[in-house]
């Protein structure tokens, strides 16, 4: 008999990833998914711990899975993922739902674990590794448009920043082989994926070495494959994540390339000059700054201050005045004062990002901040606080959107507008939804498509467009 899977992922893209990947490992133990609950044999919720609030929509859906267990009394619940990790003596015991626990480094036991499970009893598997990344397991493709997607290049965190507990739930950092992620990217490109994301807790911090044996298949010639100066694909010498950017540029040359996430202090001229030299590197960063104090910086283990974010955007501008640039921002971070606020509000206006991600400092069992620090900024102070970084950020992006009109981009189609079936979306290099009519250039429009646009008109959350010409991303990059 078929056994169905349905993957419900939260937080972020490495948990869509991920999911993809688990959907890869099971498909082989003979499960195929679904797209509901309700359809499914087993169903497995890849959980987030970034902040409080994620912690509590998970909770939430746990609670839900009680109904759906009345109505099927076979159905198994599972966690998966960061809160596995945090979380698994009260998900196991509190939660009488759940029959199945596994954290993020562990994914390849589950079909081990399923059989536990299926005599009756609880399974749990949180160990992290270091030497884990499902480099050779190829993702089954889950809700995908057919046009992006995301490829995992490294796992963990070794910033120690003080609010996050991604290091304790995802362990240290480890890259994969650039074989394999190149590999993985060419037989997208394949399959029809006209974009790709490259996805590391701090991408900057990709470090492949080879082992002995690599070396010396390198010294046997097997570089000589590769253009002069360029570094190559075989694992035979050290990569770094500006070389791994250049080797995907020059894999998939139609291919769209953009990366998440990228940290201040190890973001080099190095990779700003690999994204400067290829037109298919979309020419978008996100940044988190978190805030704009350098005290407060301090307080965080940032690793960086307020006079190094500020050089790290400039040199962004001298090597790509085009490029787009968002953020995360924290409000009411521990012992944050008025100017340290009204520091991060300075440095906004000064930087004028695209788009933001902003929330309200929540501490995290187990993190430095927690340790060490009174969360002593009032709840309604980090809320008002909160509230002067969206409103300002409203207007900056308002800012940013309108100066793309009358200009001409290169826009990925990738469905079909929410608000118009008569319109579709699609995405410019510097990651602004833009909107176009559906039949343009005597054709109409389908997602993977590649269109030149005008920029007619902007709001501070999408642009609107005239198409041009209907073209491929080598046309549009020659």
């Amino acid at each position: 008999m078929q056994k169905k899977v349905y993957i419900e992922s939260y937080g972020c893209q490495m948990n869509v990833n991920d999911s993809e990947v688990v959907a890869s490992i099971l498909a082989k133990d003979g499960y195929t998914p679904v797209q509901s609950a309700e359809e499914a044999d087993l169903v497995l919720l890849n959980t987030c711990s970034i902040r409080e609030k994620a912690e509590y929509t998970v909770l939430q859906r746990i609670n839900e899975m009680n109904n759906l267990k009345a109505r099927n009394k076979d159905l198994k619940v599972g966690v998966l993922g960061c809160m596995a990790e945090r979380m698994r003596e009260d998900l196991l015991e509190k939660k009488k739902v759940v029959d199945l626990v596994v954290g993020p480094d562990a994914y390849r036991t589950l079909p081990e674990l399923l059989e536990k499970v299926g005599t009756g009893q609880k399974a749990v598997n949180v160990l992290l590794s270091r030497e884990e990344t499902y480099g050779e397991i190829v993702p089954v493709r889950l809700d995908t448009n057919g046009v992006t997607a995301f490829v995992t290049i490294m796992r963990g965190c070794d910033n120690m920043c003080a609010f996050c507990v991604v290091p304790f739930t995802r362990g240290r950092e480890r890259s994969r082989d650039p074989q394999s992620i190149v590999a993985e990217c060419r037989d997208l490109w394949a399959k029809g994926y006209k974009e790709v994301t490259l996805l590391g807790q701090n991408v900057d911090s990709y470090k492949w070495k080879p082992t002995a044996s690599a070396s010396d298949a390198g010294a046997e010639g097997t570089r000589s494959v590769d253009p002069p100066g360029r570094p190559g694909t075989d694992g035979s010498v050290p990569t770094d994540f500006a070389d791994l950017l250049e080797l995907v540029a020059l894999a998939v040359p139609g291919m769209r390339i953009r990366y998440s996430t990228s940290h201040p202090k190890d973001m080099t001229d190095k990779v700003l000059a690999v994204m400067a030299r290829y037109d298919n590197i979309c020419k978008y960063i996100h940044l988190p700054v978190q805030s704009g104090s350098s005290d407060v910086l301090k307080r965080m283990n940032r690793g960086y201050d307020r006079a190094w974010y500020l050089e790290r955007m400039a040199s962004i501008r001298r090597h790509m005045p085009d490029c787009a640039i968002s953020t995360d921002i924290i409000a009411g971070f521990c012992g944050e004062t008025a100017a340290d606020h009204q520091e991060t509000l300075s440095l906004m206006r000064e930087v004028v990002y695209d788009m933001a991600f902003m929330f309200k400092y929540s501490e995290r069992p187990k993190t430095l901040a927690a340790r060490k620090y009174a969360d002593d900024v009032p709840d309604d102070v980090k809320g008002r606080r909160l509230q002067e970084i969206i409103d300002l950020q409203k207007t900056l992006s308002a800012q940013r959107m309108a100066g793309y009109v009358g200009q001409e981009h290169d826009v990925l189609i990738e469905g079909v507008s929410k608000r118009s079936a008569e319109h579709m979306y699609g995405r410019n290099s510097q990651n602004a939804v833009v909107i176009v009519p559906r039949h343009a250039d005597g054709a109409e429009l389908l997602p993977g498509m590649f269109v030149r646009v005008t920029i007619t008109s902007a709001t501070a959350g999408s642009l609107q467009g005239a198409v041009i010409k209907v073209r491929d991303l080598q046309t549009a990059t020659a």
